[in-house]
């Protein structure tokens, strides 16, 4: 195999994720390929599809926003100015991946799969739904709590040329900014092995972002939609959080099996019972169910938490520096060189300056 070849390879894994295990790893490298084939296969210059009479007015309009979008993330917010995000896929279904996340019974930190460039990560991706399913039953048969979501986009980290995808240009553009930014903050800084502090990062990046465009650019309408999907939002991730560490509280207890089971069973009907109360305050809002609805477990809170366990350590390092994108920028690069521990340490006394400016 040529070094192309072998580059290509490995990158199309490290966008899906990957183990080392034999047989099995064989056939997911293959359907890694092949998905990040078809993703390259399908995309297209935006300017080329906007000037195709084939293409709906409606898309052409979205593909538009979403450069004047992509044009504001490297000018206002110091985000990478390359090709991603300057073509257009459809893929013709409703997502790009299926990320599986997995706690054993009594846990809510997540498993971790590792591969090359990304490192370990705490998710496992497919470009096939069908495949995803099967991989997750069979984590389900061995006994942990797993979490099958969709996800409408991924980032190779500037190694490719990312586009935007049918699985999200349809979004409302607050949302489509917001997705776009997180994924060029993946391109700015990314630290291999660190999954929450790299989610965390961009999560705090894409708040900032999306807050300064809609001011710049959001109609009135546009603007009371935004606040009013941010605080819902905030009240979701409050709520994961808060469970998740009463779980994580009942689970260190020692407790006989029989106990540990009751006692988590009682907590996720406590969790069910308070989310329904919310989604009434939301008017019956419900996007958020696949997460805490029904089929909540360790798992999907766990995947939660992932994104937003460390936003209040990153909000308070942007504040520290008057809210400068690329000071910010800095001196979390600066963070990503220091040992894994040594990071986490400097963020847990960053985090509890920032849960106490939350609080007030």
């Amino acid at each position: 195999m040529g070094l192309r070849r072998r580059w290509m390879l490995c990158v199309a894994v490290a966008a899906a994720g990957a183990s080392l295990s034999g047989c099995e790893t064989m056939g997911y490298y293959a359907q890694a390929v092949h998905g990040q084939a078809q993703l390259w296969h399908a995309t297209r210059p935006i300017e080329a599809v906007i000037a195709d009479p084939e293409v709906p007015l409606a898309i052409k309009d979205k593909l538009q926003n979403a450069s004047r979008i992509r044009e504001f993330a490297s000018r206002e917010l110091g985000l990478p100015d390359n090709k991603s995000y300057r073509g257009y896929a459809d893929l013709k279904r409703q997502y790009v991946v299926w990320n599986i996340f997995a706690t054993e019974p009594f846990s809510v930190q997540p498993r971790q799969w590792c591969f090359p460039i990304a490192g370990c990560v705490v998710y496992k991706g497919f470009f096939s739904q069908a495949r995803a399913e099967a991989y997750a039953a069979g984590i389900r048969r061995g006994g942990d709590d797993v979490f099958l979501g969709g996800v409408p986009a991924y980032s190779t980290l500037g190694y490719l040329r990312d586009p935007i995808l049918n699985t999200f240009v349809h979004y409302p553009p607050s949302e489509l900014a917001r997705l776009i930014f997180h994924e060029l903050a993946h391109q700015a800084v990314y630290v291999s092995g660190d999954t929450v502090f790299n989610e965390s990062f961009a999560v705090t990046v894409e708040r900032e972002g999306v807050r300064r465009w809609m001011e710049r650019h959001g109609s009135p309408a546009e603007l009371q939609a935004f606040h009013k999907a941010q605080q819902r939002r905030t009240q979701f991730h409050g709520l994961a959080l808060k469970y998740r560490a009463r779980l994580e509280q009942h689970y260190a207890s020692g407790l006989p099996a029989e106990q540990m089971a009751a006692g988590k069973q009682r907590l996720f009907g406590e969790l069910h019972e308070e989310y329904d109360a919310l989604k009434q305050s939301w008017g019956g809002f419900r996007g958020y169910d696949r997460w805490l609805g029904p089929g909540a477990n360790n798992a999907s809170l766990a995947s939660i938490a992932v994104y937003t366990q460390l936003v209040p350590a990153f909000q308070a390092m942007l504040e520290n520096v008057g809210y400068e994108l690329p000071r910010f920028y800095q001196e979390v690069r600066q963070m990503a060189s220091l040992s894994k521990s040594e990071r986490h340490e400097q963020l847990a006394k960053l985090q509890e300056r920032g849960m106490r400016l939350s609080a007030h």
